[in-house]
């Protein structure tokens, strides 16, 4: 057996293992996910204790990353529920938005806090209006919540300040300006076919309650809670800061003010200082007493701590597989292919994601091969190849994807339904992404 084939199979081999022992065995995704890391790293020949170390690596990097993300944003969430800033928000959009109209501004609402945000940040913050706008408009929690994902997703995947498309643009060569207008153009058909549009059909394969995270404790009386102007200039606030640092970095400023942006700019300290504020904002805007606010804080943390871990463990299984190689052997096979450059881009992200969870390493990845193809390309067929990166990145999101697990613990899915709806909706932003690259080709 060679390498390549090998390296592929124990792909494969782990991913049906994880798959069986949720879903047959009915064993702790936490568990099944540190298993199948264990059986791919011994299936592709790597010794032990380097697949441990592996693991470990990708567990503490996701925990360290995306696990402090998910706490802030959980106490910035129930900071948000507990003062009826969200009833406050949800009022708004339930009065000024038609019942049947409600996915197409929850896709807006998606978009426009994925625009400057990493995915991870504007789920967390998009959830708890996702929740109290399915319980309190009666619609289903996919039908809402699947626009929402799909407006996030789409800005993550096509759209800079996000580090995949940035890394692809300077790898590349492409014009920073001139992506970032295409990929807006390409985004927004793309939302609506796999936000709105797929939801009526996602609804009627999945039907879900919406879970109670988020939830105030006691409902509050109008005049208890924050203005909404106060609440929705908290709720951008994160956005505002990190729009900040991406604006230092497109002007190039210098000094003093590009290292404040940079640091207020992370996610991290963006989020931190959000929760900080919402203290005040939120909790005495909403006339909490200090003690309630402290409860509110206290209390965010124990429904999402095994949230934390699964995704922990699925960053372990994707650090698991990067580390086998199995992107090498992706990237010999897709040399010499005479496919059309932008399929081949597509195509190229598309493997690399399925293998690795990761639709940043699959933007990077894709990117590095592709840099001989680009030599010789137009400046608008070279964003074009960005753009095509970007939807391939995010085609089918499964089990090795961190992203996966948060979607189908925070929706209280199993995995067959996160599959039905989180997973085909991704494959549908995926191809729909492609196609619309391909007419924009025809036309720059």
């Amino acid at each position: 057996m060679s390498d390549s084939t090998q390296l592929i199979l124990a792909a494969l081999l782990g991913i049906t293992v994880i798959v069986v022992l949720i879903t047959v065995a009915k064993l702790h995704p936490f568990l099944s996910l540190t298993l199948g890391s264990l059986v791919v790293g011994a299936a592709a020949g790597m010794s032990l204790t380097d697949t441990v170390e592996s693991f470990s690596a990708g567990v503490g990097s996701t925990v360290a990353g995306v696990g402090m993300l998910i706490a802030l944003g959980a106490m910035f969430g129930k900071l948000l529920a507990d003062s009826g800033g969200a009833d406050q928000v949800v009022d708004t959009i339930i009065g000024k938005s038609p019942e049947k109209l409600l996915p197409w501004a929850m896709a807006a609402i998606g978009a426009i806090i994925g625009l400057p945000m990493f995915f991870e940040i504007g789920l967390v913050l998009l959830m708890p209006v996702i929740f109290l706008v399915a319980r309190r408009s009666g619609q289903s929690l996919i039908a809402l919540g699947i626009p929402a994902l799909a407006g996030l997703s789409a800005m993550h995947g096509f759209v800079p300040p996000h580090p995949g498309p940035l890394i692809a643009v300077d790898a590349l060569g492409a014009d920073l300006g001139l992506t970032l207008g295409l990929g807006v153009l390409v985004a927004i058909p793309t939302i609506i076919v796999a936000g709105p549009l797929f939801a009526q059909l996602a609804t009627r394969w999945v039907d879900v309650p919406t879970p109670t995270l988020f939830e105030a404790e006691e409902p509050r009386k109008a005049e208890d809670r924050p203005s909404f102007a106060i609440t929705l200039a908290t709720v951008l606030l994160p956005v505002v800061l990190m729009l900040a640092k991406t604006v230092a970095d497109i002007v190039d400023a210098q000094g003093t003010v590009r290292a404040a942006l940079d640091f207020i700019g992370t996610p991290l300290i963006a989020l931190l200082i959000s929760v900080l504020v919402a203290l005040f904002t939120f909790g005495k805007g909403g006339r909490m007493s200090w003690q309630s606010i402290n409860d509110s804080v206290a209390n965010s943390l124990g429904p999402i701590a095994g949230i934390v871990f699964i995704v922990g463990a699925g960053g372990g299984f994707k650090q698991t597989l990067v580390d086998t190689g199995i992107a090498d052997v992706i990237a010999e096979w897709v040399e010499g292919t005479d496919l059309s450059v932008l399929l081949v881009a597509w195509l190229v992200a598309v493997l690399i994601r399925l293998a690795t969870g990761s639709a940043t390493v699959a933007t990077v990845t894709a990117a590095g091969i592709m840099v001989p193809l680009a030599e010789g390309l137009s400046t608008p067929e070279t964003s074009l190849m960005v753009l095509a990166i970007g939807a391939g990145s995010v085609f089918f999101s499964h089990v090795n994807d961190a992203g996966f697990w948060l979607v189908k613990e925070y929706f209280g899915m199993t995995v067959g339904q996160t599959i039905k709806t989180w997973s085909l909706m991704e494959t549908v932003l995926s191809v729909s992404g492609l196609a619309f690259v391909m007419l924009l080709s025809l036309v720059v």
